[in-house]
């Protein structure tokens, strides 16, 4: 799995642990609604670390919170 898809995976997982959906989360953490649907649909490959922390801020997590699950401690190397 590459980074691009893990973090589309990862926020996808959290609204269903959080019972949110996009929208709500878009409404929760200040990010455009077209920016994180920009995000899941691929067109945005590189998130800033900003949006992601708003995001995180949106579901009440850290950043640290979001990075922590065997999805990014098993990436596959981006340079090959």
């Amino acid at each position: 799995m590459d980074t691009c898809t893990a973090v589309k995976y990862r926020i996808l997982q959290l609204c269903e642990e959080k019972k949110m959906s996009l929208h709500a989360l878009a409404t929760e953490s200040a990010v455009p609604p077209s920016t994180l649907k920009n995000i899941l649909y691929g067109k945005s490959r590189n998130p800033g670390v900003v949006t992601l922390k708003m995001l995180c801020d949106g579901f009440g997590i850290s950043l640290a919170d979001f990075f922590a699950t065997e999805v990014f401690r098993t990436l596959e190397q981006e340079i090959k």
